[in-house]
């Protein structure tokens, strides 16, 4: 007698997508009907959503994060702690810095990277809110500006001047943020807060766009008051080591400034693009049930993942709720195919609303098709942040990591 190979399914990335489709897989498969490996390059996963809280220094890192050995049926799933290199979709395999994995189905959950448009500089000079060691780095360079300030003979006001360059959701958040934060670092290191300058660079003509007109001038009319500079229809063309150059009407202008946040577009991973599958900015545009054109075995979900909203014949966005979403199809489809029964899902996204906050209690929104500003949609992020956790760790999860602080 021999025994039958049980099918591989290894997961590529703990993001949102990544944690959902292993977390629902290990429920609906038997120990005796695949093996599941999870790989990701760290032992934790981190609340994309939260870091533009620890960037600002208004949350601390370890808030957003959690162990990945506390979420998932380590009985159930292996988990390889480990750098994703390159993907031989062909042999079916893939190549970690510290070895490989074969597999039989592929989920490929990588998460994006910074989209910096070719501009000159970003990548040498700016900061960026894309991990919990950039949120770390972003928060104490911004904390060791404000200590540097008194201490040296001749005042250099630039050090006080932070540039975001983006007015989208992450830009937004983060302003919000930091219209808290400042008033307590000039408070600690005294300094008079008229001093210092944030400055938000947006070459859209308006803030948060897609987002109705009238959050938006109630958002920018908020963060005004709280100090923000809006430079709407305004491109940076280049990012220098002590600011930045911008250009509107054809008048160009640079802006001294310490700290250069880029918070302006993500794109899909590049390991996608180098595996050679056809996509667009490092996102593969998947058929109904999230699979990659011409291989059936690999799926592909979150950032990584391009699906058209035929309304607007645009793309979705690459939010943490479509993510998860997929995941939950990703799950069910897998097992589908596992088990070679049974009807794969069509994924669709069910787009419950969107709200971004703009400090500790105020936000705008729109959930479920009813807008919201000030404390209620303050009110409403944090509902959101912590059904999020539910959704990933359950009750436990909430208990230890969620928002309480709803008002």
């Amino acid at each position: 007698m021999f025994s039958v190979r049980k099918p591989r399914v290894v997961v590529l990335g703990a993001g949102y997508g990544g944690l959902i489709t292993v977390t629902r897989l290990q429920k609906q498969i038997g120990v005796d009907e695949a093996e599941i490996t999870l790989v990701n390059k760290n032992d934790y996963h981190y609340e994309t959503t939260w870091l533009h809280e620890a960037s600002a220094g208004t949350l601390h890192h370890d808030r957003a994060r959690y162990q990945i050995k506390d979420i998932i049926d380590n009985n159930r799933v292996k988990f390889v702690k480990d750098t994703v290199v390159s993907i031989d979709k062909e042999a079916k395999k893939v190549v970690l810095e510290n070895g490989e994995v074969e597999y039989d189905y592929l989920v490929i959950s990588l998460g994006a990277h910074p989209e910096t448009f070719g501009i000159k500089g970003l990548k040498e000079f700016a900061f960026g809110i894309t991990s919990i060691d950039s949120a770390r780095q972003l928060r104490e360079h911004i904390e060791y500006q404000f200590a540097t300030y008194n201490m040296e003979a001749e005042k250099k006001d630039e050090r006080l001047t932070i540039v975001v360059g983006g007015a989208g959701f992450t830009g937004i958040e983060f302003l919000g943020e930091l219209g808290n934060r400042v008033p307590e670092l000039c408070k600690e290191y005294d300094i008079d807060f008229k001093k210092v300058r944030i400055i938000c660079v947006e070459a859209a003509p308006t803030a948060l766009p897609g987002f109705d007109p009238e959050l938006v001038d109630y958002a920018v009319n908020h963060l005004q008051k709280k100090g923000v500079e809006f430079r709407i229809g305004t491109a940076i063309k280049e990012c220098i080591e002590d600011g930045i150059i911008v250009a509107k009407d054809d008048q160009m202008e640079t802006i001294k400034a310490e700290t250069v946040v880029w918070a302006a577009g993500v794109r899909g991973n590049s390991v996608v693009e180098e595996a050679g599958f056809e996509n667009m900015r490092g996102r593969v545009k998947v058929d109904g049930y999230l699979r990659a054109p011409g291989h059936d075995e690999v799926f592909i979900i979150g950032d990584c993942a391009l699906i058209i909203n035929e309304e607007i014949n645009r793309p979705y966005p690459p939010t943490a709720q479509i993510a998860m979403q997929q995941g939950e199809v990703c799950a069910k489809n897998l097992a589908v195919a596992i088990r070679e029964r049974g009807e794969m899902g069509t994924f669709t996204p069910d787009i419950k609303g969107s709200v971004a906050s703009l400090g500790e209690n105020d936000a705008v929104g729109v959930v479920f098709g009813k807008k919201l500003v000030g404390t209620k949609a303050s009110f409403m992020k944090k509902v959101i942040d912590n059904r999020a956790l539910l959704m990933v760790g359950g009750p436990t999860l909430v208990l230890k990591k969620g928002k309480f602080n709803l008002l």
